[in-house]
């Protein structure tokens, strides 16, 4: 699935991913292909992405997710290479 992240001042990644792992304001959740279409909000803590060549994370200030047809987009309010 193509992954998006986005702050206000630039954009943080931009890529393939088969799993990411985020801190949603309900709780944690995982987003794998072809995964239903959903918008979710984000709590402070990490965005976990993993690749074919293995595993990156960020942390997010909260924000807004949205999965739909395998484009995943995330507008963070902030973003720190962890």
């Amino acid at each position: 699935m193509h992954l998006e992240i986005i702050t206000p001042d630039k954009k943080v990644f931009t890529g393939e991913a088969t799993a990411v792992t985020f801190p949603g304001t309900e709780g944690q959740f995982q987003v794998l292909n072809d995964h239903a279409p959903i918008v979710s909000t984000l709590a402070k803590g990490p965005v976990t992405i993993a690749t074919g060549t293995g595993t990156q994370t960020f942390t997010v200030d909260g924000g807004v997710v949205e999965v739909l047809n395998n484009n995943v987009l995330v507008l963070a309010e902030a973003v720190v290479a962890a």
